[in-house]
């Protein structure tokens, strides 16, 4: 490990390890069948302080930094995906954001429950033909007195149907493009919010994935998120975070994998021997290990690079790309490792690799990733 974790970390990650893997890991399998929402795991994270672990103990928050944040969220990803998405999205996008965004009397109402764990949080940016081109959203919100009539329909959006609180995009003046959408924070409850489709996904399947449906929303004008227009630079920059939180968990469910596979192999045989006496099974195992340390270096560049304040974008980019990518080679080679045992459901590895597959796509995709990375790279006259 390039890095030397402070005794807090080390602290963090093991008490992090030990109930992640007594409490939540059993009864993965099982949310994954019934698709119930891990409501329990998620007032236990809470509780331990691990909704808001980013946000200072007077919002409610742990104050950790962020490589305690990534440890814990690797160690609830291991156990189970479905459960580690709402962890990340309520950490990097949407407590961040209003920290970062809002002012004081929105930081009492809506953070302090949310960093505290007794609410979870939403983030609803992408709609129907607005996917990774956000300008292309329609969502509108129009003025009105005191209020925003807020218009529009939101699709996949991580626990829409669970969530208390909602960030919501939309454009408040389309001619000015990107410089035109402004953040909402809406409650719930709000009388023109309704939860739209449920998805039947491939994985992550305790976590609900859902549209959200505007019909003449009111939000008051004290919840807006920041100043008019400032809704597009408030996404970028939870994303930049929340990208983080994706190498955490590609981390996270890549090392329950290979954890999986070489237990496997170690008790599985074949031609008089343990499988994992054979060359080509051992080289797959290298391989893997060394992805997997690969991706964890990148997390932890990109993790410290957020905790002195520097511009981590480009870093937190790369982390996400080669993360995500390395979760589904490493996932399809444990399976593989498994033979036909690993298309059942009797073993995880079916499960993680179901369950790994979405980490290319959300937040930004491999390729939106690429197009970031060499912004940057070319823009800087000084080289990668």
């Amino acid at each position: 490990m390039s890095i030397k974790l402070t005794e807090e970390q080390q602290m963090i990650q093991s008490m992090v390890r030990d109930f992640a893997r007594e409490m939540i890991a059993p009864t993965a399998m099982q949310r994954d069948l019934t698709k119930e929402f891990p409501a329990e795991n998620l007032r236990r994270l809470g509780e331990l302080g691990l909704m808001g672990m980013m946000i200072p103990p007077q919002y409610g928050g742990a104050g950790a930094d962020t490589i305690s944040y990534v440890l814990a969220l690797s160690e609830i990803a291991y156990a189970c995906a479905s459960t580690a998405v709402v962890m990340s999205v309520q950490n990097s996008i949407v407590c961040e954001s209003i920290l970062r965004y809002g002012n004081e009397d929105q930081k009492q109402r809506f953070l302090v429950p949310l960093s505290s764990g007794q609410e979870i949080g939403a983030f609803a940016l992408t709609e129907p033909n607005a996917g990774s081109d956000p300008v292309r959203q329609a969502a509108k919100a129009v003025r009105d007195g005191d209020t925003y009539i807020l218009n529009g329909t939101k699709r996949f959006i991580t626990t829409g149907k669970n969530a208390n609180t909602i960030i919501v995009t939309a454009k408040t003046d389309a001619s000015m493009r990107h410089k035109g959408i402004s953040a909402f924070l809406v409650k719930k409850d709000n009388p023109g919010l309704k939860v739209g489709n449920l998805e039947n996904k491939m994985g992550l399947c305790a976590s609900d994935t859902t549209d959200l449906i505007f019909e003449d929303c009111r939000v008051p004008v004290n919840d807006r998120l920041a100043e008019e227009g400032q809704g597009f630079t408030i996404a970028m920059t939870g994303l930049d975070g929340g990208r983080i939180g994706i190498a955490a968990q590609s981390v996270g469910v890549a090392q329950a994998a290979m954890d999986a596979a070489v237990t496997y192999a170690k008790e599985r045989e074949q031609f008089g021997q343990a499988i994992s006496k054979f060359q080509g099974i051992r080289w797959m195992i290298a391989d893997m290990a060394t992805e997997i340390e690969a991706a964890r270096q990148l997390m932890y560049s990109a993790a410290a690079m957020k905790d002195r304040n520097e511009n981590y974008t480009k870093q937190a980019s790369m982390a996400k790309l080669f993360a995500s990518e390395m979760v589904n080679r490493v996932t399809a080679q444990a399976l593989q490792m498994h033979g036909g045992y690993g298309f059942t459901k009797e073993y995880p590895v079916e499960r993680f690799y179901r369950d790994a597959r979405v980490f290319t796509i959300y937040e930004g995709t491999s390729e939106i990733q690429r197009v970031v990375i060499s912004n940057h790279i070319l823009k800087d006259k000084r080289g990668p």
